[in-house]
């Protein structure tokens, strides 16, 4: 059986304000597919639209953890996609802060070394986004410190070198 094709049909460059505040509301209702789906309608006849990109980067990161394993290549697409260099910095730590946690809801040992590997990375990100944030704007300090935080109360440690013992045979 060969699979349904629809035409999808695009969105007028007027209703890109109201569509974007209709995935923002989808996101915090915890329905982050449907924002997705909203940003890709606006980045189809707006493909520069910053906003759209870093709703969609957020929507995707929603998703991180709920066996949704393309989301994270298609969040680093999305990352790719922003303009300044502080954007894709302090979003390639949202992006690694948030695959960190996706690790620790799977609660295995292996995965809590993997979340504090994340979360080093993230806040490698967030350092370099401090580096070059605008005048007044804090974002990547607040975040640098929950994940500190995150590591200190979890008490998250780097997972251990594996020991290689060569076979005998």
């Amino acid at each position: 059986m060969e699979p349904v094709h629809f035409e999808l049909k695009p969105l007028s460059k007027e209703a890109i304000p109201a569509a974007l505040e209709r995935a923002v509301r989808y996101r915090l209702l915890n329905e982050p597919s449907e924002a997705e789906s909203i940003c890709f309608d606006v980045l189809r006849v707006d493909p520069e639209n910053q906003q759209a990109s870093v709703i969609l980067l957020l929507a995707l990161t929603d998703q991180f953890g709920g066996g949704h394993a393309a989301s994270v290549t298609r969040a680093q697409e999305t990352l790719a996609r922003l303009q300044t260099p502080y954007e894709r910095a302090y979003y390639a730590g949202i992006i690694a802060e948030r695959r960190a946690k996706a690790q620790l809801q799977i609660g295995s040992p292996a995965s809590t070394g993997a979340a504090y590997e994340w979360l080093c990375e993230a806040m490698d990100w967030y350092e370099k986004a401090e580096g070059m944030r605008p005048e007044g704007n804090d974002e990547a300090l607040l975040r640098w410190n929950a994940c500190a935080r995150l590591i200190m109360q979890n008490h998250l440690s780097p997972r251990p070198a594996e020991q290689f013992e060569p076979s005998l045979e």
